[in-house]
């Protein structure tokens, strides 16, 4: 053996380690907890610092890791090749082939990186000064790379934004509350209020919302004692009052108001006017997304709007309460009005009024119905049939089986449904 053979294969060797390196820097700085870089960049670290500047130019640092990984791979290869067909001849190419390619995959690919996720954020900053020296000389080249992959993505119709990165936020959250839930580090109800917090930008005032149907209100033309006795024995602090139409409605009652009200009257309903007792209505568009109606309510300090849809007429009414437990869950006191719209059945089917919303359902079950075309669970199954379905009639979607129980008119009021797979290893249902 030559000096110049020792020299080659150490050339190899330094190649496989520094392929490793990129490979394993890669995987730590796309693992690492951005809480946990900020933090440490709080007390002062400046490698911390180092790792929250690279992950801040995501596209960048990860096109510098792939050239300088593809070209440690590439080099170690040739170089790899040119010993083997010096000692083997043609057949050189192939046993070099499959030398390199176990090589690469142990040493460069697999245990670097199995080395990096099993603690990213140490394993980060310790190459952070190194990626960082590597990124600042080969980023313009990175940044022509993106560049061009970002003009043959157009090619096939798919737009990358300038500096939109590959994940989103929301995406990395929920993501990261899916995987504490399976290890234990999160209980079902926390990565649920995490959820519901994420989703109100998704969501609209009308998918929570109180339907004008079941919304307790008060006509303004009955007689004083009426009125007031509705709006006391309510279990409701605010009650809208209307005249002539529900779609009129002229004013919210507080039930606080109404009881100063009675009191400076003298305990004699006679006396008040309950116009005069009454708030101003604030009415907002049903598409209004919950994040801002949940920054609206915060800034005018209300509880309470009418909620109407684009012609002007009332849809129902939302609350801050109802705002609030999409977050947290359903909130109940000692006013509030116990309602049995979901009922668990021995044979492990469940029993679910109409009305249910399909969210609240999906929450208190795990489930996955979708809820992009409907509100609630009797609108699932219309929108599903397109037709109102007859009692006792059985349909099969989105892995579940739903029977009609009962049917008023054209509403849908009682629901049996199973998951499919208990559905089918129990029987038919009746």
């Amino acid at each position: 053996m030559t000096t110049a053979f020792w020299i080659i294969c150490g050339a190899i060797l330094l190649c496989i380690v520094i392929s490793g390196f990129f490979a394993g820097s890669e995987t730590a700085l796309t693992a690492a907890s951005r809480a946990r870089m900020h933090s440490l960049e709080q007390n002062g670290s400046a490698k911390a610092r180092m790792v929250n500047a690279l992950i801040d130019h995501r596209d960048r640092l990860i096109g510098a890791l792939l050239i300088g990984n593809n070209l440690a791979n590439i080099l170690a290869s040739s170089l790899a090749t040119s010993i083997f067909l010096d000692l083997f001849g043609a057949r050189g190419v192939a046993y070099s082939t499959a030398a390199m390619t176990v090589l690469l995959v142990v040493f460069a690919e697999v245990l670097p990186k199995s080395w990096a996720i099993s603690g990213p954020d140490r394993f980060a900053l310790a190459v952070a000064p190194l990626v960082r020296a590597f990124v600042f000389v080969v980023g313009p080249l990175a940044t022509l790379v993106n560049r061009i992959v970002r003009i043959v993505l157009r090619l096939f119709r798919i737009g990358l934004k300038e500096h939109q990165s590959l994940l989103t936020a929301h995406e990395e959250l929920r993501g990261t509350a899916e995987v504490l839930l399976r290890e234990g580090g999160f209980i079902k109800q926390e990565r649920d209020r995490l959820g519901g917090l994420l989703d109100l930008v998704d969501l609209e005032v009308s998918d929570v919302m109180v339907h004008r149907t079941r919304m307790l209100s008060v006509n303004a033309d009955e007689p004083p004692d009426a009125i007031v006795r509705g709006i006391l024995q309510s279990p409701y602090t605010r009650v809208p009052i209307w005249k002539g139409s529900i779609d009129n409605i002229v004013g919210v009652v507080h039930a606080k108001d109404m009881l100063r009200a009675l009191n400076d009257a003298g305990n004699d309903p006679e006396k008040i006017d309950i116009l005069k007792v009454a708030s101003r209505p604030w009415f907002v568009p049903d598409t209004t997304s919950l994040q801002d109606q949940l920054n609206a309510f915060l800034r005018r300090k209300s509880h309470f709007a009418i909620v109407v849809d684009e012609y002007g007429e009332v849809e129902g009414m939302v609350t801050l309460e109802d705002i609030i437990e999409e977050i947290v869950g359903e909130i109940a006191d000692e006013h509030d009005i116990e309602m049995q719209g979901v009922k668990q059945e021995a044979d492990g089917s469940v029993v679910v009024e109409g009305s249910v919303p399909i969210r609240d359902l999906n929450r208190a079950l795990d489930w996955h119905l979708p809820d992009e075309e409907a509100t609630t669970i009797a609108g699932l199954v219309i929108h599903e049939t397109q037709t109102i379905p007859e009692e006792k009639q059985a349909f099969t979607f989105h892995n579940m089986r739903f029977i009609v129980m009962k049917r008023d008119k054209n509403r849908i009021t009682r629901l049996r449904i199973k998951p499919l797979v208990e559905a089918a290893a129990s029987g038919p249902l009746n």
